[in-house]
């Protein structure tokens, strides 16, 4: 093995962790998902630390992360769904987002040129936020179950970051699609 692969390996082993999060989360096992949650988001920031301070990026690496983090995501919101702890419409909206933003992509890879899609400030804000939500409600689950007033702004804030960040797909994609393919 190559030093050079290690981010992939760690990308391949976060995903991996989206079943036993699943099930922990099935489970009401919010402690335990909070862990792997954080193991999660650790080796997020790690793979991309390594990548970027050595070099060890490649064209996988670059496919494979979003994807790991859009299915760890996705699959946190579901559940916590299904367990009454998010609102479902939220569910619908985050995934509706990144359905529209990645339909967009593989159309614009075919149609247009090949993507080199970086993420905007209001994606990376955006996801943050979705983080922090998830972070947040496995948090008060695990110690002080209940769903304080504060919650529900945050829940608003995600709602409003996550539209807001599809739209800035949809418009900045569509006019450099029309620019490059009139």
């Amino acid at each position: 093995m190559q030093a050079r692969h290690i981010p992939n390996m760690i990308t391949v082993a976060r995903i991996l962790l989206v079943g036993p999060v699943v099930w922990s989360l099935w489970r009401e096992r919010y402690d335990l998902a909070l862990g792997l949650f954080f193991v999660a988001g650790t080796s997020d920031a790690l793979d991309g630390f390594l990548a970027k301070h050595f070099g060890w990026t490649s064209r996988l690496g670059a496919l494979l992360d979003p994807l790991a983090d859009k299915a760890l995501l996705v699959s946190c919101y579901a559940m916590l769904s299904w367990n009454g702890l998010l609102p479902f419409w939220l569910l619908a909206l985050v995934v509706a987002r990144d359905l529209v933003i990645v339909s967009g992509a593989v159309a614009y890879n075919f149609r247009v040129e090949p993507l080199d899609a970086r993420p905007s400030i209001i994606s990376k804000a955006n996801t943050f936020l979705q983080i922090l939500l998830v972070l947040a409600v496995l948090a008060l689950q695990s110690f002080a179950p209940g769903a304080p007033a504060w919650l529900t702004g945050l829940i608003f804030a995600v709602s409003i970051s996550t539209v807001w960040s599809g739209l800035d797909y949809v418009v900045t994609w569509g006019r450099r699609a029309r620019r490059r393919h009139p």
